[in-house]
């Protein structure tokens, strides 16, 4: 069978999906989690699902009468689903209810008051309430009172389904059981009252209450002690009608000021006392088994589980609202930093007059570094023939397994010599480079770069200043038709050369690019050559060069044309090896910032630069996208949508600016939104796996990139701004 057949029947085959790669999977993990952990803290403090609505209904069709007419607790479970049973509270007896708790502020005070007169009352808690407050919890249950369900998150059952329903009772349960190791069979609704006020939007809930085990506890006497209507107000409305009538009085020790329902209590309880009464729980009053079980085994421990959560994400949430600062304030420092620092740099270059000096007119030897690059070597090659500088043009073969070899030989230029040697790895093939050089000042680019006929004499012209060891040029983005072009010219563009731009002015440029860098041999020779001490070669030699005292500078006339990725699989590996050879980069320089002179400064103005917006900013940057999620589905999805938005408009404004500095059309920005959500989601993936690798003592490899020679030397004057 033949190659072409095997690869035909290959392509018939059908294929399974497959696994996602395992550097998405702790990234993924970390942001869900994250979203996770807000959520918790937003339901613990009643913010998440949080509805005021209140269902309002005057049909009664669907109600039995036996329950309209009957006491306030309503037993549907099981078979008397159908037939719903009523029961009222005996005679000479009271049961009190306190509804929306625990409070930290009002509960401890009405369990003082109720341990003074030995009263035992029923509490009807919240789930957010009692994962807020779970010593509360456990002091209601021991003072031998009796909790019951008020839902999680206190929402009109009658506005909301069936699954909502299960949702707010089970997640009840679980906190009940995380923090007091119990189970309750006791439930209330929001905003109910006495039976009779049930409705046809109501009943429904009453029923599937009871059909999830539980008896339904409403109410004989409402205090509307919520609306503080005065202590004789509370105390009054809390009495019976019928002297001996049994009751249950529905109070508050939540949710608003209860020094009105704290100081009619004692005054309540000694006048039913006085008149008779006693004071029971629900279940002491209907003489069952208690309501409150202790529950053991998963039940136990999922609880305990939930409550460790939530109480973890109350304490990590401040830190998270710090972390949100953080990312917010570093990246408006950023932007204002790049609008103010490129515009002080424009203004400097472009000044009528200027020049570095002396023009530069020397012999320049253009090294250019190559493996595996037959499908783009003819393009480097010929646009450095175009070039109007004199140039001698090295070429290091590293043991290219392809035809670069043979094609650079093919074309015969006068001036261009070929080195070859075994695969050694970029800064090798460098150094050997620099080594063969007969000229002292040396341009690098990449074998897969296209440079226009001025990049060359533009791109030394700064060596007229002798304090310049190294020069940045513009990198530009040649394919910016595909959708991932795009987005790395704008990349390019807005981050890299309006970032080069403010770190010129500061005097601390991290990063002299591959693709076009020239440099002065002796700064070279100096800091020992390229290294391979790390995977970015580049700023390595650059923060090398800033600690021997040299000056870099950005030209942005040097323009370069390079090819960006052409998939996502391959632009992971571009970033990923950029920002674990940055990292890499910054360790090994740490030292400049105890040093004194050129590089202490730059150790103590570069570096921390370098971390704040090349690693930091990136790392955290996410939180501004988990921040608009959580906002938009659980807080305030205008407000969130819009602080959200107004970071993407600034972005949007940097990038024009940008943009218009590099005399660029902003058309290309029409991908912007989208670039910008996907690079902070990417680079934050890319920098966590970087971190992991570094601290796991992991060694990533050089991974060379597939090209398609798709840049052509056309793109050097189609592209070139007028």
């Amino acid at each position: 069978m033949s190659r072409h057949q095997r690869h035909r029947q290959s392509l018939l085959r059908p294929r399974r999906l497959a696994a996602p790669p395992l550097r998405f999977f702790l990234p993924v993990t970390v942001l869900a989690t994250l979203l996770a952990l807000l959520v918790l803290r937003g339901m613990a403090g009643n913010e998440v699902f949080h509805d005021e609505r209140i269902a309002v209904s005057v049909d009664k069709d669907a109600v039995p009468r036996s329950v309209l007419v009957g006491g306030p607790l309503v037993d549907a479970r099981g078979a008397r689903n159908d037939k719903p049973v009523s029961y009222s509270i005996p005679d000479k007896t009271v049961v009190l209810s306190f509804d929306d708790g625990p409070s930290t502020q009002w509960t401890p005070k009405i369990l003082a008051v109720l341990k003074q007169h030995d009263v035992r009352a029923d509490f009807f808690v919240t789930g957010s309430m009692t994962t807020h407050n779970p010593a509360l919890i456990r002091r209601i249950v021991a003072g031998g009172h009796e909790i019951g369900l008020h839902t999680f998150t206190h929402p009109d059952l009658a506005l909301h389904s069936g699954t909502r329903l299960t949702w707010e009772l089970g997640e009840t349960q679980l906190a009940l059981a995380g923090v007091a190791g119990i189970h309750s069979s006791l439930f209330r609704p929001p905003y109910s009252s006495t039976a009779d006020a049930l409705d046809d939007w109501s009943w429904p809930v009453t029923k599937d209450v009871g059909a999830h085990g539980y008896l339904t506890a409403f109410i004989d006497k409402d205090t509307d002690d919520w609306k503080r209507p005065g202590v004789d107000a509370i105390v009054k409305a809390a009495l019976p009608d019928l002297a001996g009538q049994g009751e249950m009085i529905l109070l508050h020790d939540a949710g608003g000021d209860r020094s009105q329902t704290l100081a009619a209590l004692p005054v309540i309880i000694d006048k039913l006392k006085d008149e008779g009464y006693q004071f029971k729980t629900i279940s002491e009053a209907l003489g069952t088994a208690p309501a409150n079980t202790p529950v053991t085994g998963y039940d136990l421990w999922a609880g305990k589980a939930f409550l460790w959560c939530t109480a973890f994400s109350m304490r990590v949430m401040p830190f998270l609202v710090v972390l949100l600062a953080v990312v917010g304030v570093l990246v408006f420092a950023r932007f204002a930093l790049m609008l103010v620092l490129s515009l002080i740099h424009v203004r400097r270059t472009r000044k009528p007059g200027f020049s570095w000096g002396p023009a530069v007119t020397e012999r320049v030897t253009v090294i250019v570094p190559a493996y595996n690059e037959q499908e783009c070597i003819t393009n480097t090659l010929l646009s450095l023939a175009r070039s109007d500088h004199p140039v001698e043009v090295v070429v290091v073969d590293d043991g290219s397994t392809d035809d670069t070899a043979a094609i650079v030989e093919s074309m015969d230029l006068p001036m261009v010599r070929l080195i070859r040697q075994p695969n050694s790895g970029k800064p090798a093939a460098l150094n050997t480079g620099v080594a063969a050089a007969s000229n002292d000042l040396v341009v690098m680019m990449d074998g897969d770069t296209v440079f226009e006929p001025g990049t060359v004499r533009e791109l030394v012209q700064p060596f007229a200043d002798p304090r310049i060891g190294a020069v940045a040029g513009n990198a530009k983005v040649g394919n910016r038709d595909t959708l991932i072009g795009a987005w790395q010219h704008i990349e390019y563009v807005m981050g890299f050369n309006l970032d080069r731009r403010m770190y010129d002015v500061l005097g601390c440029m991290p990063t002299i690019p591959g693709a076009v860098g020239a440099f002065r041999r002796s700064a070279l020779d100096e800091v020992g050559g390229m290294s391979d001490d790390t995977l970015a070669e580049d700023t390595d030699v650059t923060m090398a060069l800033h600690r021997g005292g040299w000056k870099i500078v950005y030209v942005e006339n040097a323009r370069a044309w390079t090819e960006a990725p052409g998939s996502m699989s391959q632009l992971w590996s571009q970033r990923y090896r950029w920002s674990y050879g940055t990292m890499q980069a910054m360790w090994k320089h740490r030292h400049a910032v105890l040093e004194h002179g050129a590089a202490g400064r730059f150790g103590r103005v570069g570096l921390p630069f370098v971390a704040l917006f090349m690693v930091l900013t990136p790392l955290l940057a996410p939180a501004i996208d988990i921040a608009m999620v959580y906002g938009v589905f659980f807080v305030d999805p205008y407000k969130s949508l819009g602080a959200w938005l107004s970071v993407l408009t600034l972005q949007g404004f940097c990038a024009w600016w940008s943009f218009h500095l590099d005399r660029e059309k902003a058309w290309h920005l029409i991908t912007l939104p989208v670039q910008q959500v996907v690079y902070r989601v990417l680079m934050y993936m890319v920098l966590l796996q970087s971190w992991i690798t570094a601290l796991t003592g992991g060694r990533l490899r050089w991974q060379k990139l597939r090209r398609t020679g798709e840049v052509g030397l056309d793109v050097t004057t189609s592209e070139m701004p007028t």
